[in-house]
């Protein structure tokens, strides 16, 4: 077991403007969160959420469980009851329904918020038949475990379905950090040795995971290859490397069966980078009529149109997009401890 202490940061000129008047609230949040992910301590847009709110005064320390499916999680219940028992938290925040499970069973005295990740909501989509709200245990888990918590968090509207409990129920997508995601003056081909006479299609999901899709884009690589268009796919990749691709990259394809709010989408709209994707979970909302993007049917040759269409224009205007739906990660991260203020004030 790791457990991770976040220290407070320095926040922005902004924020502190905009926080003055609640800079006594200080929390301590404990994150509950898988521990499986290979390359990585805590899944990456988990820590940066947590990094973002220790701008607004609130210490997040992360509790990793260890183990997959149901059995592996509940095995991390006894050690979770021991962290609460000699801790001070205020608050639990559990990131994908089973780590609720974990935080339910462990008897806190203190509330729960839960963040449904996607997967826990409509289940694991392996194939396009499978793209359908469906019971299974996963969703079944999640519609039973609403009334031990106290707030439920879905990235995006086709997940807050399975919330019965509205009253308990926001959508907030995560945010995207702007300081870190942007376009860059110079271009990175030549540190990820790509060929400047070239056009390149990114694809940044696991190609071996059937939920990416990644086989529809597969399809087209020969025809792609006739335009000279090359797929990069440097999936496993740090999450830092990120920024180099996405300003390479001359557009960036997400194909999945299904998607809560995909980060990929917004990181690529914070650095400008063109992109075509399916229409998953909020992609249609957040890219609304943006120039640089579009929709794409789960068909290859509709998949190839929309790619050759889009490869040789040069307006995006993707970042201006994101600003001017709040979800730069510092307004993300104000509008999540707006939430936790709430379930404290009661």
């Amino acid at each position: 077991m790791q457990i991770t202490a976040i220290k407070s940061q320095k926040g922005s000129m902004s924020l502190e403007k905009d926080l003055i008047s609640d800079k006594q609230k200080k929390y301590n949040v404990l994150f509950v969160s898988s521990g499986n992910i290979k390359g990585f301590d805590v899944a990456p847009f988990i820590k940066v959420q947590g990094d973002s709110l220790s701008k607004l005064n609130i210490n997040v320390t992360y509790f990793r469980i260890i183990g997959k499916g149901f059995k592996g999680y509940i095995s991390n219940i006894g050690r979770l009851r021991k962290i609460l028992k000699k801790s001070n938290f205020d608050l639990i925040h559990a990131h994908f329904t089973f780590s609720a499970w974990v935080a339910v069973l462990s008897r806190p005295k203190i509330p729960i918020v839960l963040s449904l990740m996607g997967t826990d909501a409509y289940g694991r989509v392996e194939k396009l038949s499978q793209a359908k709200p469906s019971l299974n245990i996963l969703t079944v888990s999640s519609l039973i475990i609403q009334p031990f918590v106290k707030k439920i968090i879905s990235k995006s509207p086709n997940i807050e379905k399975v919330v019965w409990q509205k009253n308990k129920s926001n959508i907030l997508p995560n945010g995207v950090n702007l300081d870190i995601f942007y376009p860059t003056e110079k271009s990175c081909m030549e540190s990820l040795n790509l060929k400047p006479d070239k056009k390149y299609v990114l694809f940044l999901g696991n190609i071996n995971d059937p939920r990416k899709n990644f086989q529809l884009l597969n399809k087209i690589k020969k025809s792609l290859r006739d335009h000279n268009i090359e797929i990069l796919t440097p999936y496993p990749i740090e999450h830092s490397k990120i920024i180099a691709y996405l300003n390479s990259a001359d557009l960036l394809v997400m194909c999945s069966l299904q998607e809560g709010s995909p980060n990929v989408v917004k990181e690529a709209m914070a650095c400008n980078c063109k992109g075509v994707f399916t229409d998953v979970g909020d992609v249609a909302s957040l890219i609304g009529n943006t120039k640089g993007y579009v929709l794409t049917d789960f068909d290859p040759v509709d998949l190839k149109n929309k790619i050759l269409g889009l490869i040789n224009t040069n307006e995006c205007d993707g970042r201006s997009r994101l600003l001017e739906l709040g979800l730069d990660l510092n307004s993300v991260a104000l509008r999540l401890k707006n939430i936790y203020s709430s379930v404290l004030s009661k």
